[in-house]
Order: structure tokens, then sequence, then C-alpha cells
């Protein structure tokens, strides 16, 4: 009789695209979030969580750089209806209005964040899993929502740690943009969505490079040939126009910008409604120095429909070959008035911003605002493994007194390893209770972190001399865990 094959064990490793976040990192993109959430509520806006699973039906056509719309997510057949995960937290959001428009308040005003999937390929830094953050306003046409959702967005990178001066929102319309393809002459879809792929280069190449890819083509670094978008001088003109009408204030830029788009009326509206948009957060104090009028952003072709901005931050990091650059866009939205339309047949405006939640974090990180251990529980270890009990009442006592506290639960024998253990866990505190201590009602107080300094800087005398653990009545164990706690955190 033949054995029966044993079945292979699974390989542990996390699937391609996706990753594990352990303790710190849960902790510090939590600690974000809730500073995020403070500013949005003090907004006036809701929380609103969706369902992780939409109907590719509903979800549509909105991935950006994907034909088909079940290309790019997650989806699956059941009951003959496609399901996929959302890619994104605004599709979602387009769903719950149309579906309970006559029980929301108009405008709605929600803000949610959340992880989001994208069947697309990783790499470097690109996970098919993560976080965004996300506000909207939706029933309103009136610019000031898109104003107010700059101005938040401002307040929220200061709220989290990015000082003044370290960041810039961009604002630009495009209704702008599209009046000056309209002078220009350019009217087929594929040779517009070209163009504005061409614009969104500007950051790389520069304005002469732009020039050179909108025309001709060019040299890439690597010296392969880039073939041109093919238009003439007549049609460039303009482009270049609206594209360098960046200047040192928001009146001058705008004055250019009415230049560019010529007799165009939607173009001549797109710069009336940026002027509201900078009238408006001057009023409420957000200059040029913090919200600026910017032609450069170019964002989601064919999806927004009047402003759009990008938050910017203008700090330098070093990158993995020690060369200094710009940290650069962390968050971005506009207006797309078309997106709840699919499901009500009727225009319904709105608008919205997008944190990206891991570029943020990582540069909060590269600023010095996350700490990079999360401090630990206190541990109360264990002298004698038959008073258990004892041990327990200790931690209840310090978990009820809100102390994150926990009783040592490996094998007791060797306290070389429970200490090893509270400095793995980064642990403030040691809690020892010999049978002496027992007998005596009195409690050792071990401070790890005192110790690892002394050990750190001090020298023999000085180790000798200061000391990091106390002896203290059992009744004070509470009482004396706190005030060690308050002296480290200062």
């Amino acid at each position: 009789m033949a054995k029966d094959k044993k079945q292979p064990r699974p390989k542990a490793v996390t699937p391609k695209g996706f990753r594990d976040y352990f303790g710190s990192e849960v902790a510090a993109r939590n600690t974000m979030l809730d500073k995020i959430a403070a500013v949005y509520h003090r907004y006036g806006f809701d929380v609103l969580e969706t369902s992780a699973v939409e109907t590719v039906e509903a979800l549509g056509k909105f991935l950006p750089d994907v034909d088909r719309p079940n290309e790019g997510v997650f989806a699956w057949e059941e009951d003959s209806d496609w399901l996929a995960l959302r890619y994104d937290l605004t599709a979602p959001l387009a769903r719950v209005f149309a579906q309970h428009r006559n029980d929301l308040p108009t405008p709605y005003r929600r803000y949610a964040m959340g992880p989001v999937w994208r069947n697309e390929k990783p790499g470097p830094g690109r996970f098919r899993q993560f976080y965004q953050c996300d506000a909207d306003t939706v029933g309103s046409g009136n610019v000031a929502a898109d104003a107010e959702i700059c101005a938040m967005l401002a307040d929220t990178l200061e709220a989290v740690g990015i000082e003044r001066g370290h960041y810039v929102v961009r604002v630009n319309n495009r209704k702008v943009l599209n009046g000056v393809l309209e002078v220009a002459g350019l009217e087929g879809e594929d040779q517009r969505a070209n163009v504005l792929r061409t614009i969104d280069k500007l950051d790389k190449v520069g304005p002469s490079g732009v020039l050179s890819l909108l025309t001709n083509g060019r040299l890439d670094a690597s010296g392969a040939f880039i073939d041109g978008v093919g238009l003439s001088e007549d049609q460039t003109a303009p482009i270049m126009k609206f594209l360098t009408a960046k200047s040192h204030t928001n009146e001058h830029t705008l004055e250019l910008l009415l230049r560019a788009v010529g007799g165009s009326q939607v173009g001549a509206a797109g710069v009336d409604e940026l002027a509201q948009i900078a009238d408006l957060l001057a009023a409420g104090g957000y200059s040029a120095d913090r919200i600026v009028i910017d032609p450069s952003v170019v964002r989601g072709l064919g999806y927004y429909t009047g402003p759009v901005y990008e938050a910017e931050l203008t700090f330098e990091i070093t990158d993995e070959k020690g060369r200094p650059r710009q940290f650069g866009s962390v968050a971005g939205g506009g207006r797309y008035d078309d997106l709840v339309k699919r499901f009500t047949g009727q225009e319904v405006p709105a608008t919205g911003v997008s944190i990206g939640v891991d570029r943020l974090l990582a540069a909060l990180a590269a600023k010095g605002r996350i700490d990079a251990q999360q401090a630990g529980p206190v541990v109360v270890t264990v002298m004698d493994r038959d008073r258990m009990a004892d041990y327990q009442a200790m931690v209840a006592e310090l978990r009820n007194a809100g102390i994150r506290a926990e009783v040592y639960l490996g094998n007791p024998k060797n306290f070389g390893n429970q200490m090893k253990y509270a400095d793995n866990r980064n642990s403030p505190i040691a809690v020892i209770e010999g049978g002496d201590e027992k007998e005596r009602g009195v409690v050792q107080l071990k401070d790890l972190i005192l110790g690892a300094q002394i050990a750190e800087n001090a020298t023999l005398e000085e180790w000798q001399e200061r000391t990091n653990q106390y002896e203290v009545a059992r009744g004070d164990l509470v009482e004396k865990v706190r005030e060690i706690l308050e002296s480290q955190a200062r």
C-alpha cells in the first residue's frame, strides 16, 4: 500500500506587492490619522466607513491608466455579478451619496480613512494595498468648497508636524487648461490626452523639455529618443504661455493665465474661479507662502472638471545615493462633477482631496516627527511561578490605573531572559517581587530607560553612584510607577 504523500508546508512569505505592519508602525499611523481626523472634524466633516467591496459596475472606469473596469482591481464573479475590492475611497462615496441622497444633508461633507487595493505591478515603495485618507464635499458647486479643502489641507499638514515654510498647496483649474487647448486648436481626445501627459512632465524635464516633447521629441537622460506629439509652433505657443504663467504673486499669475486662454470662454471662467479661490483664501489668512496658484498642476486625465490641487513638501531629504532632493507631493485632489452623475443621471458637483498616508508618514519620519520605537508595557516579572495570582493582581492594579502593563508569561526560570524580554519590548519599568520582598511587603521597581542612559553615558564611578532601582511599599506600587513614567516623559 502506497504511503500518502505529505502535504508540503506553506511558505511563510508575504504575497508580492503586500507588506505587514508591526506595532510601532501601526501606532504611528493611527496617531497621525487621529490628528488629521481632528482637523477634518473641526471643519465640520463627518466620518464615513464604506464597504471594502463594491460592484465592478459601481467602481466604473475611473482607475487611472486602465481602459477596462475589471483590470487594475482585484475582482471576482459571484452570482453573475462582478465584485471587486475598492481601489480608492471616492468611487464608494459616489455610490453612497447616490444610494442615500434622500437621507443625507446637501452638501454632504465626509471624510474617510482606510485601505484600498490595486491590482497593479508592484515596485519599490509601490504596494497593492495602501492607506488613503480623503475628505470631500458633495452637492456644492460653490468654489468656496474648493477653497475650504485647500485651507483644510494646509491646516492638516501643520497639525501632523509639517511646519509652515516646508510645504505649499498648489492650485490650478482644468477649465483653464481646457481653454488653452481650445486656443491651441486641439480637438481630438487622443491628441489632448498626449498633450496633458506631456505637460505633467514639467517638473521632470522643465519648460524646454516639454516644448521638445510637444513638437518633434527629445533625447532622454539615457540617450534614447522620445517621439514628440507633433504640434506646430502656433499650437505650442498658448500652451507654453500657460505653463510659464507662474509668477511671484497670485494676482500676476492670474493676469498671465487670462492672456494664455485668449478668447476661450471656458478658460476665462476657470481663471475667474481661481481668482475667487485666491480671494477667499486671502480672507482666511492663507497667504501665497502656504497656498499658491500654479499652472503646472495637472491631475486626472478626464476625471477632474474644475479646480485641482496638490500638497507638495518643499524640504530637502537625501536619496539612497546621498543626493539631496525635495520630498514632493503627499496629497492631491480637485473638483469632479461627473462621478455621481453615473448613478443618478443628474450632475452632482463634488470636490475633495486624498492624502497619501504612507508618503506623509515617510515625510514625518524624515523630519524626526515619529518615534522610531513605541514605548512598551511595564513588565511584572515572575520570581515564583506558584505566586502567579500575586503578579496578576499587580498587573490588574496598574491596568486599572490606566497604565499599560503585562505579566511575563515565558519560562520564568532564567531571570536574565525576563530582563532581555523587557528590553526587547522597550519596557519602561520592570516590577520585581521575590520571596524576600513579599515577606517584607515591598516591591523593587527597575527604571529601564534611566538604566539604559546610565549604561550608555556614565563612567563606572557614576554608575555606582546613580541608581535606577527603587524599593517601595507594595501599596505604593501604582503611585511610584506613575512617578517614574512621568519622569521619563520629561
